[in-house]
């Protein structure tokens, strides 16, 4: 038998014959192909033989997850931008991004953030995962904005697991991670770049500190309470997971700081809106789909808006406050964005609006489902001035308090005007007295 397997075995000179017929027919076949094929085609075939060979003998799979998905911010590259810094000590290369955005406190620990084509390494239950972040140009946006994505690779037995387990424990994480954060941004949008920008959130009002009537105060926290445990019940009735709030009342009667209690309370971040720097209704949109899930949404001075003028009676002054004031926003294009279809696009988000003039705004901002809940934030009161006399001079009560707080019932003087004079001086005496004079003065004024 082993005879007959060497005499069937070719001759050398055989095997260089066939080696040159094999090799002559693969040059002329190459030069028919350069010759008659397109170099589209070609260059199409290859392409797909390549792919179809390296997807063949590639044990890899590798899950491309972009920052936009549909014109909005995708929810699982948001999750996996809030879990991965965790995992910043198994970061394979040899860099990190360090950035400090708190500018009260330059001896702040920074943040420490995942640099572009760094690679972190992942376990779950026991299956290897990488994650590397991407960023080119996107040509195809009219934006021409930087396009942002995930690249997650792991073995091809593990895709089905990664994909019904992985990515819901990621999103499980990630909200956790959010409602525990030591720091809150407030954000800002910037229209050259077309992006939110953000700082930290230092503002240390809390219900606890603010100066407020304590019915209203109690009335507002279980509502807020209600709304961040309502989950469930905003889907079974079918409404957006969203809140309305209208501050209005004079400047200075503490708006601003009732904002930064909700914040704290909540422990969202902020996004401030000027309504003035949006150029139309799309750009209104674009705005909106580009800010995160549990977030406060804060539009200031409404009134101040051409959109959200009340509706004038006289057809033909409309049209000419019109081509005057030259509208960037319309009403329908800002009511679309607080009740439309565009609104439901971020989940458990508050807005809030606030105002000096309630009354120059059109009635159909104002109703339930738009502004659900309206808060006067008037004039300092005799139970607000007490509080703000605790706060500044650590002190509830004095001889002078029944006199100031029998002028503050004839006189209309704001909070901030108040919490001005309580701080001339850290002598009660000194400062109580300096308060009533002020208020006199405002009497005789």
């Amino acid at each position: 038998m082993a005879s007959s397997f060497f005499t069937k075995t070719p001759s050398l000179s055989a095997i260089f014959s066939i080696y040159t017929s094999l090799s002559a027919f693969t040059i002329l076949f190459r030069t028919l192909l350069h010759q008659i094929i397109p170099v589209q085609i070609r260059d199409f075939i290859i392409s797909k033989f390549t792919d179809y060979f390296s997807a063949y003998f590639n044990s890899n799979f590798t899950f491309i997850i972009e920052e936009q998905c549909d014109y909005v911010t995708n929810q699982t590259f948001r999750a996996a931008q809030v879990y991965l810094p965790t995992l910043l000590s198994r970061i394979s290369t040899g860099s990190l991004l360090v950035s400090s955005s708190n500018l009260k406190n330059p001896m702040a620990k920074p943040k420490f953030g995942i640099p572009v084509k760094a690679k972190l390494i992942d376990e779950f239950e026991g299956i290897h995962l990488e994650w590397t972040l991407f960023s080119a140009k996107d040509d195809t946006s009219y934006m021409s904005r930087q396009k942002r994505y995930f690249h997650l690779t792991c073995r091809k037995e593990f895709r089905d697991k990664i994909m019904s387990d992985y990515f819901a424990y990621i999103a499980k994480s990630s909200v956790k991670i959010l409602t525990q954060r030591d720091n809150l941004n407030i954000y800002n949008y910037n229209p050259e770049y077309k992006r939110w920008e953000s700082a930290i959130f230092q503002h240390h009002t809390t219900f606890e500190t603010l100066a407020m009537e304590p019915e209203l105060k109690n009335t507002l926290i279980r509502d807020l309470d209600a709304f961040s445990n309502g989950k469930d019940f905003f889907k079974t009735v079918g409404r957006a997971w969203k809140r309305g709030y209208l501050l209005y009342g004079p400047p200075g009667t503490g708006k601003s700081s009732l904002v930064a209690a909700i914040a704290n309370h909540m422990n969202y971040s902020i996004y401030d809106l000027q309504l003035q720097s949006v150029k139309d209704d799309a750009m209104l949109r674009q705005i909106l789909t580009l800010t995160e899930n549990r977030s406060i949404l804060l539009i200031e001075d409404l009134d101040c808006s051409s959109g959200a003028d009340a509706r004038k009676e006289d057809k033909e002054d409309d049209e000419n406050q019109t081509k005057k004031n030259n509208p960037k926003v319309t009403l329908s294009g800002l009511l679309n964005f607080v009740d439309g279809l565009w609104s439901s696009c971020v989940e458990e988000r508050i807005i809030i609006f606030t105002t000096n003039h309630k009354e120059k705004l059109d009635p159909a901002l104002l109703r339930p489902g738009r502004m659900d809940v309206h808060i006067l934030m008037d004039y300092c009161t005799p139970f607000v001035f007490k509080k703000l006399a605790a706060l500044y001079l650590g002190i509830e009560e004095h001889d002078m308090f029944e006199p100031i707080e029998k002028m503050l019932l004839a006189v209309k003087a704001t909070p901030a005007e108040i919490t001005e004079q309580l701080m001339v001086s850290k002598n009660p005496d000194v400062t109580l007295k300096g308060l009533i004079e002020f208020l006199e003065s405002k009497k005789i004024g």
